[in-house]
């Protein structure tokens, strides 16, 4: 089966140096093998995720040189504009009995981010009575949870090699739609790479603990799962990860300083497929490109890099 691979951003800032070698090692994958690339836009949050960060963002894309054959300005590829398909998986779970009301604060739920490692405690909510659920629902709007069986949950990670997660003991049950109506990353990301056809999945070694769950997800909705390859960040000089909000190497700095045939001779050099970071074109790059030579640890960018 040929090869699907997808980038997924979610466009709440510049795209900085991290998101740019996740998305290149993405891009080599698929190209590699002669597949496609699709781009979608993860806008969910509507408060952070604005318009004009997607639009700065395929430019940037375009002036390095990496294109995509689905998405981008496409709107059925915004999730914004995908509510439905979200609803319809919801109300499958719904009916098999797999979700339930949450009420708990927003504080507990901040732990629960997909980067986040700490172990959920189990929910209270989930054993709520109806009358007790109606009861809360006068004060409160709820957040809803999928529940995970006791099940430990194993696969292969195409870098990273195995992985095992037990669903009840090291994540329990976890967000799939907000109080607000949004729609949780577990089961949009599910959802759309399943609809999207998408077959690997390169991102972000910090995302390696979500598999498990969205692995169950896949089973529950009876959709069929891609591969995944979880990459190493991209660390500054003091230990922190590059981010969006810190303006870490933003492209619009990374535009000023490097050509775009220099930039991904840099990022070739840090992705282990080249000895020096001298220019070299992206399709130079996916002709040689081997996963082999790709770090598994996460990597630090040099002060020089930063200055």
């Amino acid at each position: 089966m040929a090869v699907k691979g997808r980038f997924a951003p979610s466009p709440s800032g510049r795209m900085h140096l991290g998101n740019l070698f996740s998305f290149l090692l993405a891009w080599l994958s698929a190209r590699h093998e002669g597949g496609s690339l699709v781009l979608r836009i993860e806008d969910l949050d509507p408060v952070r995720c604005l318009p004009s960060h997607a639009w700065q963002l395929m430019e940037d894309l375009e002036w390095l040189g990496l294109n995509w054959d689905e998405g981008g300005d496409t709107a059925s590829y915004w999730q914004s504009s995908r509510s439905h398909l979200y609803a319809a998986a919801f109300a499958a779970l719904e009916a098999k009995g797999l979700t339930y009301p949450c009420f708990c604060s927003r504080i507990q739920r901040l732990n629960e981010a997909p980067h986040v490692h700490q172990v959920s405690p189990s929910c209270p909510c989930a054993g709520l009575t109806p009358e007790e659920v109606a009861a809360h629902r006068l004060e409160k709007t709820p957040s809803h949870r999928l529940r995970v069986p006791h099940k430990t949950i194993s696969f292969t990670d195409g870098l990273q090699g195995s992985y095992s997660q037990d669903l009840a003991t090291e994540c329990g049950d976890f967000p799939i739609r907000r109080s607000d109506g949004a729609w949780a990353y577990q089961l949009a990301v599910v959802v759309d790479d399943a609809a999207m056809g998408v077959t690997q999945v390169v991102r972000g070694r910090d995302l390696l603990s979500s598999t498990p769950r969205q692995l169950w997800l896949y089973e529950a909705l009876g959709l069929p799962a891609p591969e995944f390859y979880h990459v190493p960040l991209l660390l500054a000089p003091d230990g922190r990860r590059l981010a969006k909000r810190d303006a870490d190497l933003d492209m619009g700095a990374l535009r000023r300083r490097y050509s775009p045939a220099e930039l991904l001779g840099l990022l070739a050099q840090m992705a282990g497929q080249r000895p020096s970071a001298a220019p070299v074109s992206a399709l130079e790059l996916a002709k040689t490109f081997d996963w082999v030579k790709v770090p598994r640890e996460d990597i630090s960018v040099t002060p020089e890099l930063l200055t």
